[in-house]
């Protein structure tokens, strides 16, 4: 497998817990531009996998690189974040006290503190793209609204413009449509395929029916290793598949 035009790139990686291997002997491959769907039972590696590429656990062997060269295992949480690789968790995590537009604001200004953040003279540019991420999350009619006060669904949209707000070159999201309406799941898949226009994307799911919505190529994940990989037909159709998770 060559890194060249990769934005992630797991050869070989392990980890074990207590003596259970909770990844054993990974390979995948994401290309810059790509969005991928992960899918697999509970315990099938995948929130281990993130804990990997976003260096909260390292592996015991194996190479991790991301964007062709940087080699993930060598540097920390903090390290990795700065580098562009973006991670939703599954419960959003908003400031519900304060506005939607504050919620980006906060998100772009990185370092500086909230105080200086929030009352500093926003720059053209910043006042630009923060309108774009508000488009993109379909929230430009909310952004005077108190986060608080947002759907679920729309605080899970919101989390995403934050992400998109420190400009990721690879996003990592987690199970996205949990506890959405039908409606709000298929915005989500449509939001999620314009950002994968300039962006590289790894989504977690359980769902099919967003899966299929999302449209892209699957890999499925068992007892920590790539059981099947391809498009969700393919992966679908494979009786191991069938046997260990969507027979269930």
């Amino acid at each position: 497998m060559s890194k060249s035009g990769t934005i992630l790139y797991l050869d070989g990686v392990s980890v074990a817990f207590d003596g259970f291997k909770a990844i054993n002997n990974l390979s995948l491959v994401l290309d810059q531009g790509e969005m991928r769907a992960i899918i697999g039972p509970n315990g099938a590696g995948k929130t281990t996998m993130m804990d990997i590429i976003t260096g909260k656990t390292r592996p015991n062997s194996g190479q991790v690189f991301f964007n062709g060269d940087v080699d993930l295992t060598k540097h920390d949480e903090a390290d990795i974040a700065t580098m562009g690789i973006g991670r939703k968790f599954q419960k959003p995590t908003v400031f519900e006290s304060h506005t939607v537009e504050d919620n980006l604001v906060l998100a772009l200004a990185g370092e500086r503190s909230i105080l200086s953040a929030l009352f500093a003279r926003r720059s053209s540019g910043e006042s630009v793209r923060i309108d774009e991420i508000l488009q993109t999350v379909r929230l430009t009619h909310r952004r005077d609204d108190l986060a608080a006060d947002l759907s679920h669904g729309q605080k899970q949209w919101l989390e995403i413009g934050m992400l998109l707000a420190q400009d990721p070159k690879l996003l990592l999201v987690d199970e996205p449509v949990a506890g959405m309406t039908d409606a709000e799941t298929e915005e989500t898949a449509r939001l999620l395929k314009d950002i994968a226009r300039d962006h590289s994307v790894i989504v977690v799911e359980h769902d099919m029916h967003f899966v299929r919505e999302l449209g892209v190529k699957v890999t499925c994940l068992h007892e920590g290793s790539v059981l099947s990989e391809g498009s969700l037909d393919h992966v679908s159709a494979d009786p191991r598949v069938v046997e260990v998770y969507l027979g269930r």
